[in-house]
């Protein structure tokens, strides 16, 4: 039998731990972002909408469009057409106004992406209004919710700082007189999926939802 050697087994383990590192570094960046990342990058001010207060569009040109989920920020949910949030959460579209007067009323807009995008494909990043975070000037406004404390920083640290000093701030004038939109999004989606169930099979009583739970596309 063949005498292995000390040194043989030290340099066998060195590239089974680097090939056991690089396995767990893969299965963490499995979404990687296929555009610029961790750099601000100009976007035309006519290429821009406002889906809702957390979630914008970028038609960069024909069959290139870009949804935009703004990291920090939870904000209130509205009616979708197709889908199951068939009608608006109170302050849904307060929300959405909101960052529709803010991006229009902005002479630079600027997206900064995290190099990772959701598990839909939608890109995560910050948007920057003529300089500013616009994720602080959502939750000063108090129309969302802080999500870094559940998300982390997403490899921004100097934006989500922003982030959870504006809800601080937010928070000294009493609670947010709306619930948590992943609350919100789970009730929708039960509701919907009670409907669609036989008469038979539907639930007398629909379950609390889990406060840990963050669901359905939302948070980030």
């Amino acid at each position: 039998m063949r005498r292995i050697t000390l040194a043989r087994v030290f340099v066998l383990a060195l590239v089974f731990g680097s090939l056991s590192s690089a396995t767990a570094l893969a299965a963490k960046k499995d979404h990687p972002q296929p555009r610029t990342a961790k750099q601000k990058v100009d976007v035309p001010l006519d290429k821009i909408r406002v889906s809702d207060g957390d979630t914008m569009v970028i038609d960069w040109a024909e069959g290139d469009r870009e949804r935009v989920r703004v990291l920090g920020i939870d904000t209130p949910e509205i009616a979708h057409e197709g889908h199951f949030l068939t009608e608006d959460q109170p302050h849904g579209q307060e929300a959405r106004e909101f960052a529709t007067k803010l991006f229009a009323q902005a002479k630079q807009i600027q997206l900064l992406r995290a190099d990772q995008t959701d598990t839909y494909g939608r890109t995560l990043g910050f948007f920057f209004l003529d300089g500013k975070n616009y994720s602080p000037m959502v939750l000063r406004a108090r129309l969302a919710y802080e999500t870094v404390s559940h998300y982390g920083d997403n490899g921004f640290p100097e934006e989500a700082a922003e982030c959870l000093e504006a809800a601080k701030e937010a928070q000294k004038q009493g609670e947010l007189d709306f619930e948590q939109p992943y609350l919100f999004r789970r009730m929708m989606r039960e509701r919907e999926e009670a409907a669609k169930a036989p008469k038979s099979q539907r639930p007398s009583k629909a379950p609390k939802a889990d406060k840990d739970e963050k669901s359905e596309g939302g948070g980030r």
